[in-house]
């Protein structure tokens, strides 16, 4: 096999220019980018992930845009635990599947980290003292190699990235794997509000206004920031993100502060101007395999033999199967790769998908499947139930009609490009906002929890009666998504206002050497 660091790249044989164009006025290009670098070959990009699916797939999708865009070497780098599940015949072996290479760092935990029994505290300290070792060495080497990163981009959960690549010289950037909407809230949150919002948090109705934010209720806020006891099982992930915040106050004083955003101008706007005085964000998104639907292509099914998902699904099966559904009839139930969904809550859904008798595709992962012992069966009465499915490929079928989703950023982004409709059923983390958003661009519809957070079955049936139905909010929400499918492809096609921002993003960091 060959590998990231011996194989000769012809992709690079041919020096080629950038072009820069305009860029937005949440995106103020220097005056240094009408110098870009002539040979895009000497440009190297280190993208360094969480090993999670919500982070995975932005990042990979972002790497093969990069190549794309800017013709430039790209490296992938997750833990060795995530590397293994991408590509479970090749262990820790480096990997090249010709557009971009993977090379893992350890984090400490190459067995994994079990997030039920595991102390995060713990996890934290141990990842970020391994993890800069590590990384470190992967860039050592890549320079020994002849192959010198130009610029290191790190996911959320991974401040320390930022820190290797200051000690060796190198421009760090953040990818922000959620909207616009969520960095202002956290931006906020550590710069004077933290004291307001924990002096509430005790009331979810309790209505909060943030500098060039809509106002919102305490509900709404990404859970991490409700948190306020020191014990709390995820006071660490608070932390992390804190200890973001604290790299970016730095690059901000040092006037080098970057920040990807996976998102676009039409969409969030509001957003992206609340920062816009403190830190420069450019919104680049949505980001998916490519700037349209690549569904049933040659680069399509590329991106499945390149590792992007750490569940394995049985494609085939799954496809017939809605291959044999009419047009927008099937409602597709994921709640995403890390919640576990309580008993209460899929013997809710399982009960109405049944009696209602609507043809469903659910994915029900192994942790969820025990609770519901011989309820649960994969295949009858117009239902499919699947451990794992790719996404894409799935909304993207002229099959299905309605996603009920958990509202992960990347199932939102996935749900609107395709034009799905959704009903939103928020777990944690910054899905509540993302149901928020959703429901105020008209995408669908968030379904009302009772008290133990649980959607119930007469809930559901009304929010896919209203997005699926034929009355006038079915209409108008159909409608809505239809717009925002164009706007979100229009804004990563050519030209486009997120593909302009990657550009002129790549022209700048080309200038800095």
């Amino acid at each position: 096999m060959w590998t990231a660091v011996d194989r000769q790249d012809k992709r690079h044989e041919e020096p080629s220019t950038v072009e820069v164009s305009a860029t937005s006025r949440y995106y103020i290009a220097t005056k240094s980018l009408v110098k870009p670098r002539r040979r895009t070959m000497e440009q190297h990009f280190l993208v360094v992930t969480y090993a999670a699916q919500g982070h995975v797939n932005p990042a990979l999708h972002l790497c093969r845009r990069l190549a794309r865009v800017a013709g430039a070497r790209v490296t992938f780098s997750t833990s060795i635990s995530g590397h293994r599940r991408m590509f479970a015949s090749s262990a820790d072996q480096e990997v090249d599947d010709g557009v971009v290479c993977y090379v893992p760092f350890s984090d400490g935990y190459d067995g994994g980290f079990d997030r039920e029994t595991g102390n995060r505290d713990e996890f934290r300290l141990r990842a970020k003292s391994v993890g800069t070792r590590t990384l470190a060495a992967i860039v050592r080497s890549l320079q020994q190699r002849g192959r010198p990163v130009t610029c290191i981009i790190h996911t959320l959960l991974l401040p320390w990235v930022a820190d290797v690549a200051h000690d060796h010289g190198i421009p760090s950037v953040l990818y922000w794997i959620q909207p616009a909407t969520v960095f202002a809230m956290y931006y906020h949150y550590f710069h004077g509000y933290d004291g307001l919002i924990a002096s509430h948090g005790h009331d979810p109705q309790f209505e909060v206004t943030l500098p060039g934010l809509p106002p919102f209720k305490i509900r709404d806020l990404p859970s991490f920031l409700s948190i306020t006891r020191p014990d709390d099982p995820y006071a660490a992930v608070t932390d992390m993100f804190r200890e973001t915040f604290d790299v970016l106050d730095r690059e901000e004083a040092n006037s080098t502060a970057r920040v990807l955003v996976n998102t676009f101008e039409e969409l969030e706007g509001d957003a992206l101007a609340a920062v816009a005085g403190q830190v420069k964000l450019i919104p680049i998104g949505p980001m998916l395999p490519s700037p349209l639907q690549l569904e049933g292509t040659k680069e399509a099914k590329g991106m499945a033999s390149a590792g992007a998902d750490l569940f394995k699904p049985d494609e085939k099966h799954y496809m017939e199967w809605l291959d044999s559904k009419p047009e927008k009839s099937v409602v597709y139930v994921s709640f995403g790769s890390l919640a576990v969904m309580k008993k209460r809550q899929a013997e809710e859904i399982l009960r109405w998908l049944k009696e209602n008798r609507k043809p469903y595709l659910w994915v029900v992962r192994k942790e969820n499947r025990g609770e519901l012992g011989d309820k649960l069966e994969e295949e009858g009465e117009g239902g499919m139930v699947v451990e794992w499915c790719s996404q894409v490929r799935v909304l993207s079928h002229p099959a299905v009609g309605c996603f009920v989703t958990h509202c992960g950023w990347n199932s939102t982004v996935e749900s609107m490009v395709c034009g799905v409709p959704m009903v939103a059923v928020p777990q944690w983390s910054d899905q509540v906002t993302n149901a928020m958003l959703a429901e105020l661009r008209g995408l669908g519809v968030r379904g009302e929890l009772d008290g133990e957070g649980v959607l119930q079955g007469a809930e559901l049936c009304r929010c896919l009666e209203t997005v699926m139905g034929e009355g006038e909010r079915g209409k108008e929400v159909r409608k809505r998504v239809a717009m925002w499918k164009e706007r979100a492809r229009e804004a990563v096609g050519e030209g486009g206002s997120s593909d302009r921002n990657l550009r002129a993003f790549v022209g700048e960091i080309a200038s800095l050497k």
